[in-house]
């Protein structure tokens, strides 16, 4: 159980950082996506501002393993592995805007594949957090259930 919780708790760590310096300086996030050529330059702000706030949700959820938060970032790690792969593949000389203006990439680039590898290990926590869930029987929390307990917690207190 000590390794499912520091394996849940570093991806947590991990996509809150990256959201929270994405949502910090919205806009070199957004030259970032907009270099891939992706999307088109009317999507790009929101695109940047929907991806941080969902890879912060997704984070902060996965804290108390809120049902839902692993398969946001599970998601999100197959959407960046196939975008830096596409990347990789068309020969883009761009940082991969994982982290934000401030990752070290941001100001050497060439980081395409150190990011790809990044997310492949990224990958393997995820994977690992559903095998653990699966073998053990653990079930996430739904936001309703933990709402609850916490409402019926505090009530107690007050009698």
């Amino acid at each position: 159980m000590l390794i499912y919780r520091g394996v849940r708790y570093f991806l947590a760590a991990v996509f809150l950082w990256s959201g929270i310096t994405k949502l910090l300086d919205p806009v070199s996030f957004g030259v970032l996506i907009e270099a891939y050529g992706l999307i088109p330059k009317t999507w790009v702000m929101p695109a940047a501002i929907l991806l941080a706030s969902l890879e912060i949700i997704a984070g902060a959820g996965l804290i108390p393993d809120i049902y839902g938060s692993l398969a946001i970032i599970a998601g999100m790690g197959v959407l960046f592995i196939v975008i830096l792969s596409y990347g990789i593949y068309m020969g883009l000389d761009i940082d991969c805007g994982c982290f934000g203006p401030q990752d070290p990439e941001f100001k050497a680039f060439h980081g395409l594949r150190a990011a790809l590898y990044r997310d492949f290990v990224l990958m393997a926590g995820v994977l690992y957090l559903y095998a653990w869930r699966y073998y053990r029987s653990v079930r996430p929390d739904r936001l309703k259930e933990l709402f609850t307990r916490f409402t019926i917690q505090k009530e107690m207190k007050f009698e």
